[in-house]
């Protein structure tokens, strides 16, 4: 760890850390702008209109910037009848010349514009958040797909493992740094300044997150890990104000409570996947007595589930759930959230091991995340997290994701080969047990 996060000081000493590109105006108009910037051939001339391109962007409105990805969109895209020609050429004679000529009519003109102006120092972020606005358009502008394909396979190779670099996060770090993991933070939300302090100051305490040297001051990825002693049944457990902190060798777990991805124009540009599986590495490392690594995640479609079609209980049961709910999030009574825990640990584990899209993955997006990672469901837990939002999407349950690293790898094929949800004993049999007839809906269905 300790070589990484020096290798990462290193990176960033040595790089532009500007935290947005100099600004260069130029009057010619954005079109003009980015047609010249294809056309230059100096690296200087080239950086100055990348600079001016950038520039203007961001003096643009909302309808301007939508007609500034059209203008992506029409005017830079590929050259069909090129393409065409490059295709036959290639296909009677299959020579590196025209295998070249193809590759090169094969991406639209609007990607090198792309490759171009990150030559601008500290452009990356700018590009990062360009793609943000063009992803806040695509609902309504469909059309605009195309230019996020660019965007996606550009992004991929530059944000690429190789390029990232892992960095605990303490109360000692940067100030700018701590104010942002209190931004980004999308599961538990840190309420202030000392709420932060009790999830980074104390040993048994950990964050690490993902930096990129172009981007050295903007998280990609962070995850919180708490140091426990056996795995904690709730959410309230790991953030309470008031606990005794664990001596190193008295932890036995790490518990990956919370991971947040920081920058909404890399939506799609997996990087937890990676970030997890270093962190269990370093940690071993450090801390060889550890033998149990998990997450605690919550189930965001749970609630929605038990709404919809797919769902093995009436609506009436789940109304009165809902109700339950709300009067748990508004300090009341909430008696059936508790003396039901079993019966909602049984649906949860038919959501996660039953519940798919149509393509055969997991309906919820995190067990989507964490199973494609090699990890199984390894228990669940009732009222584990009642917070509002816990309470809102998944009526407080939580689940234990176990990342056994001898066994991540073949978990991670057989559910990219088949769909194969691992998961442990006391689950499956959670998954398969009957839903009591007061409970089920009026159609003579079982969901398993």
């Amino acid at each position: 760890m300790k070589n990484s996060s020096f290798l990462g000081e290193l990176i960033a000493s040595i790089i532009d850390r500007g935290s947005s590109f100099s600004a260069f105006r130029d009057d010619r108009s954005i079109d003009k702008l980015c047609a010249d910037l294809l056309s230059s051939k100096g690296e200087v001339s080239s950086r100055k209109i990348g600079s001016a391109v950038l520039t203007r962007y961001q003096e643009l409105d909302g309808e301007d910037r939508r007609a500034f990805f059209q203008l992506l969109c029409s005017q830079m895209d590929l050259d069909i009848a090129a393409l065409s020609n490059a295709v036959t050429a290639y296909g009677g004679d299959r020579s590196v010349k025209n295998l070249a000529a193809l590759s090169a009519a094969a991406e639209a003109p609007r990607q090198e514009l792309l490759r171009r102006l990150n030559h601008v120092p500290g452009a990356t972020s700018a590009l990062v958040n360009m793609r943000k606005d063009l992803l806040d358009l695509l609902p309504d502008n469909p059309e605009l797909k195309r230019i996020d394909l660019d965007f996606s396979h550009l992004f991929v190779s530059w944000f690429n493992r190789g390029f990232l670099v892992i960095r605990p996060i303490s109360w000692q770090s940067p100030a700018n740094i701590l104010a942002k993991i209190i931004q980004y933070e999308a599961v538990h939300a840190i309420a202030d300044w000392d709420d932060l302090r009790r999830r980074l100051q104390p040993d048994d305490r950990r964050c690490f997150a993902f930096f990129h040297p172009a981007m050295p001051d903007e998280p990609l990825v962070f995850v919180e890990v708490a140091l426990c002693r056996g795995i904690p049944g709730s959410v309230q457990d790991v953030l309470q104000d008031e606990r005794s902190e664990l001596d190193r060798e008295e932890v036995d777990t790490a518990v990956f409570y919370s991971i947040s991805n920081c920058q909404q124009g890399l939506r799609g540009i997996s990087f937890g996947n990676f970030l997890i599986k270093q962190v269990v590495a370093d940690l071993s490392v450090q801390l060889p007595h550890l033998k149990t690594f998990v997450t605690l995640s919550p189930l965001p479609g749970f609630a929605d589930w038990l709404s919809g079609e797919q769902s093995p209980v009436s609506q009436d049961y789940v109304d009165t759930l809902q109700r339950s709910a709300i009067a748990k999030s508004d300090n009341s009574d909430s008696e059936l959230l508790v003396s039901h825990n079993n019966q909602l640990r049984g649906l949860a584990a038919k959501y996660l091991l039953g519940a798919k899209r149509e393509d055969g993955t997991p309906l919820d997006p995190v067990a989507r995340f964490h199973l494609s990672n090699g990890a199984s469901v390894l228990e669940l837990h009732g009222l584990a997290d009642t917070s509002p939002n816990g309470l809102q999407h998944s009526f407080g349950v939580m689940v234990n994701y176990h990342y056994d690293m001898d066994k991540v790898e073949s978990q991670h094929e057989a559910f990219a080969q088949s769909g194969e949800v691992g998961a442990s004993k006391p689950v499956s049999q959670l998954a398969r047990s009957k839903v009591p007839a007061d409970m089920r809906r009026s159609v003579e269905k079982e969901v398993s």
